[in-house]
């Protein structure tokens, strides 16, 4: 039920809550008389409506979205995720004909004017290697590093040290970055040197200050998975495109639910998730 005493939505606000599009694109998309609220056509910008109204957009909204290049990179150590800094350059750069991996599934060719608007949905340390999205389409941006994203960001990790006691279940949850809580997140060991994070979040250089909190030094940090999308066998320093079949919807699975299975599967296979006294 609408509170009478806040405010109605903004229109452009409302289509990128809902995952029309993002508000950029909304605006524009309202200046053309491409968006229709409860059958009218709105071109005027900041036009406010009820929450629970209909929203349309035009064929031609839809087909400007498709062509939106969304790009898959495994970015290597060395490069910046966004622009260029202290003389690093961005991973944006390895966006080329010459990069393009020759198994890219999607089929689509290479054209240089996709650059145009390009920008990291998400961080990825200069000093981290892996999965980096790069894309133009403010939805997959929204998706990945919204507010409300629940998408989940994989990554295997290479340590040095002893664990705290308690230590696992603390980087599990209970730790707290400049002052705010972390978000549960889904911590095993994978071996003797390496632990696999499971986050629904994107602090600065989050998983190296997490192990520092617990007595351990990260060596090595690669993002393996964003979403159900996996940077597989995509070759250091190469990209692909996003396909049309794939997406970063969030797994229905509650993160709970997913830490007991984790820990069943890997006790089944003759290991322990907790920290073994004395052997670090």
């Amino acid at each position: 039920m609408t509170n009478p005493l806040e405010p109605l939505p903004r229109l452009s606000k409302l289509m990128a809550e809902r995952g029309l599009c993002s508000r950029r694109e909304a605006d524009v998309w309202i200046e053309r008389g491409w968006v229709s609220v409860n059958g009218d056509v709105v071109r005027t910008l900041g036009t406010r409506v009820e929450q629970s109204c209909l929203i349309t957009v035009s064929s031609e909204a839809r087909q400007s979205q498709a062509k939106f290049a969304t790009v898959i990179m495994h970015k290597p150590i060395g490069y910046v995720s966004g622009q260029a800094e202290d003389g690093h350059l961005p991973a944006s750069v390895l966006f080329t004909a010459y990069n393009h991996w020759e198994q890219d599934p999607s089929g689509k060719e290479f054209s240089p004017r996709e650059h145009l608007g390009l920008a990291p949905a998400g961080r990825l340390d200069i000093d981290s290697t892996g999965l980096l999205i790069l894309t133009q389409d403010g939805r997959i941006a929204r998706a990945l590093i919204g507010e409300d994203s629940q998408v989940e960001k994989e990554y295997l990790v290479r340590v040095e040290g002893k664990l705290d006691e308690g230590g696992l279940q603390r980087l599990r949850h209970g730790l707290s970055l400049d002052g705010k809580a972390l978000k549960p997140a889904i911590v095993r060991w994978q071996n003797e040197d390496q632990l696999s994070f499971v986050l629904r979040e994107g602090r600065k250089r989050q998983i190296r200050r997490m192990c520092e909190m617990v007595g351990l030094q990260v060596v090595g940090l690669k993002r393996v998975r964003m979403g159900p999308i996996l940077l597989g066998a995509l070759p250091l320093g190469q990209w692909r495109y996003l396909s049309e079949q794939e997406t970063f919807a969030p797994p229905k699975t509650s993160l709970k639910s997913k830490t007991v299975q984790a820990e069943k599967s890997h006790t089944q296979r003759g290991k322990t998730l907790i920290q073994r006294p004395g052997s670090r």
